[in-house]
């Protein structure tokens, strides 16, 4: 059982097609299931990158664009 926990039931699917999308603009090879071999480095990018976005997003949202 995950211990991650999403507001929105549905946000899941977005966030793993998110989570692809991102690792593919960052170089680095992600695959479904388990991906404990990628660096640490290359895990902060991904997450790092999908904050940047998710943030990016919000503004907007407040900025009525």
């Amino acid at each position: 059982m995950s211990r991650n926990q999403h507001v929105v039931p549905g946000a899941k699917r977005g966030l793993d097609k998110m989570k692809f999308e991102v690792a593919r603009e960052v170089g680095v090879d992600l695959k479904d299931g388990y991906n404990g071999d990628i660096l640490s480095r290359d895990a902060g990018r991904i997450g790092g990158t999908m904050v940047k976005k998710m943030i990016e997003a919000y503004e907007k949202s407040l900025a009525g664009k």
